[in-house]
């Protein structure tokens, strides 16, 4: 939760996402949003074709659409690990 400045006015924008009820929706979004960003990036960066990391992953191309569709948060943790995995990397998640 952001920190307020003494004597500021208001709330933080995380303050009202969670009035509002909406604060774990757009965090989940968010997240999903930079990992397939980063997924994305790497693939880009390894030179892989869409098709080429369906198949490294062993899955379907429209599953590896799913994953890198920032608005699809349904991806399961399995699946995020063998995408990361597959462009040489480590999927890290913790708890702040």
């Amino acid at each position: 939760m952001a920190k307020r400045s003494k004597g500021s006015i208001g709330s933080s924008f995380e303050d009202f996402l969670a009035e509002e009820g909406q604060l774990e929706s757009a965090t989940e979004k968010a997240v999903k949003r930079v990992l397939a960003w980063q997924i994305e990036r790497a693939m880009k960066k390894g030179r892989l074709t869409k098709l080429e990391m369906a198949r490294r992953m062993k899955t379907s191309r429209a599953q590896l659409d799913r994953l890198l569709d920032p608005a699809n948060t349904s991806v399961t943790l399995h699946t995020m690990q063998r995408a990361a995995l597959t462009v040489g990397k480590r999927l890290k998640i913790e708890l702040v």
